[in-house]
């Protein structure tokens, strides 16, 4: 095939990865498919896909969702996309690109070939099951290696090593890291914060090897491949995974005559031109200034700035910062700026080191202390977003600087949208700035979508998203544009006025509520947005049964069934285990109804027992068997009370100075069946060794010699916050009542699907202002909050022993409306002894 010069001139883009078709997206907004006919080669079968969450291939996703646009986009714009065909050549002297399908001609071209994973030059690495991590074929290949192993090693202690790591991690093969440097992730932390990383991934089961360099691999004894380290050591293992970096793909820059680098990548202007000023590069197998970035938002700018010259625009790429806030294996880590402090002479650094709650955060500040120029962050985040916009907006530092770091009741000193200046930086997937929002809403923007829409800001990874609402809602307000803060088009109200709403008029249900209060301007029954909300309401102030007829229309998929649906159509039964403590005999009736009915059984992080593969049609009858046996439901598929965690405490543990198990049950009980706006998750230590992991929960309770400590406002999750302390030494009857006050006053005011550590970070006074209402009620309302928890706590009824009753209710659990068939669809294999989803 040879296609030639039309009236257009013709671009084409060597490369479909994530920069090369963001570099397709500016092009097409740029309108330059009116000058350029555009052509796209991808060498991988896939249309461009989401490489950063790449793990999340193992976790269910396939390529379809893990695209970073519709199938159709690029036909759609009159692009045309070859896929599956690598360009082997370039021809500059005929202006050509070659593939084993033909020659292409070309007027402008761009080089997005990425970079591919370094293998190191080891005997063996060849061998069979010597894989690395980089592309979805890779990990298909991964995937099929595991299948048939039970160890896995990843050479490699990097970001992208962690990162396969976890993913063999996933794959519940017993891992492992070798890591040459002294530390993990040497380039984004120190020895200390590299020796906290270390102890908090060990933690998870994964052996680290670090100062290993590995001579060479070859036949394993018990494994199939054997390790030999420099000093003679040895690892076996069954699988092993090369990500130890990258190298520029630049072969076909190299042979065609382009400048290169000295260790290579193709040497760009600030234009993104090339040698050659026909050919334009960008991304991972670019050189700016003699730097290579290895990271998304760096191409993407270079992508803008390469779209921008095509076009005869005026942007440019001046360099990019290499910040990054990662979580790898669960873990926090955040590098800012220069932070290891070896670019900046008279630094001046702060160290804060927690070895219990493992938090390691480090500034690197002017000598003058006034300017932030880096910061390293082991185990907790929540500080990078404030820290960066001091970073890169160069604001002025706290006389204290240290006090960014050190832990306190409001946590690191968050910026307002007002103090941020007009070029701070609120996406920095897309570049976007504070200013560049303001121009949009002064354009006409009116509202949070239309500025995404107009700034694609917070639409990459999404992690801007609260900023960017804040900075939003505060420019619309400042220009006295009323921010409508209505829960949906159904009522114009927030959630919590509709929380007082249906309190003080006594309101039970959702069509005497819309009747009464629904908008004007809108009919119908009400939408995904304010059923379940509403739903949540109800349930929180009466707590009568979810599956009566005039709720059962409002509770989503999960609560309509009483039960979590799994991504094959199956559903998972987790009964309620109160403080993690469980009979003998309880357990042999888990594994009997776990056996008869073939569920896949799992112990979960909240010490219970999950049970996967329930049919919809078997649901009444394992949940008959189980409350026989003395079960109650769980819950685990509401946002209402979940685990009460706990330790064995002084019954037992020789550290211990309280009955944490006794508190954790109590605590149980009484809050078992509570809805709120987010799930809630509690635990009870008996010392302070901490073993149930008290402070990362919504409450936290510590024993000490003289009582409780009652921690608040934590979660896990994407977003870990650590709780923060309450209250000190109570004893039984005042912890519970400050539990009272806290997770009611937390249902009348939070936002819907709002968590405990989120709505406290939106208080006005913060924690002080928490602690005046609870403790000191100082709104007056501390018996009300009593009384309401207490109303609750009375009425609990387990949901499924109360719809097993009635036969009315039990209709609803049938595959199909007229037939009680199983469902064929749901197909499963054998892994390990139990059945999954195949």
């Amino acid at each position: 095939m040879n296609i030639s010069h039309s009236d257009k001139q013709q671009l084409i883009v060597i490369g479909n990865g994530m920069v090369g078709h963001h570099l397709v997206e500016q092009l097409v907004e740029r309108g330059a498919t009116e000058a350029y006919r555009i052509i796209v080669f991808g060498e991988e079968r896939h249309l461009a896909y989401d490489r950063v969450h790449l793990s999340e291939y193992f976790a269910g996703r396939d390529a379809e969702s893990l695209a970073l646009c519709a199938s159709d986009y690029y036909a759609e714009h009159g692009i045309e996309l070859r896929l599956s065909e690598a360009v082997t050549g370039i021809d500059r002297d005929n202006g050509e690109v070659v593939t084993d399908k033909g020659r292409y001609a070309y007027d402008r071209l761009v080089l997005a070939t990425g970079s591919y994973p370094f293998v190191p030059p080891i005997p063996g690495n060849d061998r069979p099951n010597c894989l690395v991590y980089r592309t979805l074929e890779d990990l298909d290949a991964i995937r099929a290696a595991a299948e048939k192993a039970t160890t896995g090693v990843v050479v490699g202690g990097g970001l992208l090593g962690l990162e396969a790591a976890n993913a063999l991690r996933g794959l519940n093969l017993d891992t492992a890291v070798v890591e040459f440097a002294p530390r993990l992730m040497p380039m984004q932390v120190d020895s200390e914060g590299g020796e906290l990383l270390r102890e908090k991934i060990e933690s998870l089961g994964v052996q680290v090897l670090t100062e290993r360099a590995t001579q060479r691999i070859e036949d394993g004894g018990a494994s199939f491949h054997r390790m030999v380290f420099q000093d003679d050591k040895v690892l076996e293992t069954d699988l092993i995974v090369f990500s130890a970096g990258i190298r520029p793909r630049d072969e076909l820059a190299r042979e065609c005559g382009l400048e290169m680098g000295e260790r290579g990548g193709v040497v760009i202007d600030d234009h993104c031109l090339t040698s050659d000023p026909a050919i334009l590069a960008v991304g991972e197998v670019a050189l700016w200034n003699n730097s290579i970035f290895g990271l998304v938002g760096p191409g993407y700018q270079m992508a803008k700035a390469a779209a921008y010259t095509l076009t005869q625009g005026e942007l440019t790429f001046r360099g990019a910062d290499m910040s990054t806030k990662l979580k790898l294996l669960g873990v926090d880590v955040g590098s800012i700026g220069d932070a290891h402090g070896d670019r900046s002479p008279g630094a001046r650094m702060f160290r804060y080191l927690d070895q219990i709650k493992q938090e390691y955060r480090k500034l690197v500040v002017s000598s003058d202390g006034k300017k932030l120029l880096g910061a390293m962050l082991v185990g907790d985040n929540s500080y990078y977003d404030t820290l960066m916009q001091y970073y890169s907006n160069g604001l002025e530092l706290p006389e204290d600087p240290a006090s960014l770091i050190l832990p306190s009741t409001e946590g690191a000193p968050a910026l307002g949208a007002d103090a941020l200046p007009e070029t701070a930086t609120i996406c920095s997937c897309h570049n976007v700035t504070k200013g560049d929002v303001c121009a949009s809403i002064d354009a006409g923007c009116t509202d949070l979508g239309a500025v995404k829409l107009e700034t694609k800001a917070s639409t990459g990874c999404g992690g801007c998203a609260a900023l960017l609402k804040s900075v939003v809602d505060h420019e619309l307000e400042s220009r006295g544009v009323e921010v409508d803060k209505s829960i949906c088009e159904h009522f114009a109200y927030t959630r919590q006025e509709l929380y007082g709403i249906v309190r003080v008029e006594g309101i039970k249900t959702f069509s005497e509520l819309i009747e009464k209060h629904g908008s004007s301007q809108t009919q119908g029954l009400g939408c995904d947005i304010c059923k379940p909300a509403v739903a949540s309401i109800l349930a929180s102030c009466f707590n009568e049964p979810i599956t009566d007829a005039s709720h059962i229309p409002l509770q989503d998929t999960n609560d309509t069934f009483m039960a979590n649906m799994q991504k094959n159509g199956t559903y998972s039964v987790v009964p309620r285990v109160p403080g993690g403590e469980i009979t003998p005999d309880k357990l042999i009736a888990l594994g009997e109804v776990a056996k008869k009915y073939q569920l896949y059984t799992k112990i979960t992080g909240g010490q219970r027992v999950d049970l996967f593969g329930a049919q919809l049609h078997d649901l009444p009858d394992i949940w008959q068997e189980l409350i026989d046996a003395g079960f109650e439901t769980g819950h685990a598929y509401g946002k209402a009370t979940r685990t009460v965690k706990s330790c064995v405490g002084s019954t037992w543990c020789r550290y211990g100075v309280q009955d944490s198990v006794g508190m954790a049950l109590h605590i149980e009980n009484r809050y078992k069946g509570l809805r709120s706006p987010h799930k809630l998750k509690f635990a009870v230590s008996g010392c302070t060794r901490e073993c149930a992991e008290a402070q990362s929960k919504d409450v936290g309770v510590i024993a000490t010699e003289n009582g409780w400590n009652l921690y608040v406002c934590g979660n896990g999750g994407m977003r870990p916050r650590h709780a923060e302390l309450f209250a000190t030494d109570l004893d039984d009857e005042t912890l519970i009542k400050y539990i009272d006050r806290f997770l009611m006053f937390y249902i009348r005011t939070a936002d819907r699907l709002q968590r405990t550590s989120v709505w406290r970070e939106n208080l006005d006074g913060g924690l002080d202002y928490l602690k005046d209402v609870i403790i000191h009620d100082s709104l007056g309302i501390g018996e009300e909050l009593e009384s309401q928890m207490q109303e609750v706590v009375d009425r609990y009824e387990c949901e499924w022993a109360n719809a097993l009753k009635d036969p009315a209710k039990l209709k609803r659990f049938r595959s199909y409306v007229n037939d009680d068939r199983p469902d064929p669809n749901i197909i499963v294999t054998e892994e390990r002894g139990q059945l999954r989803p195949a």
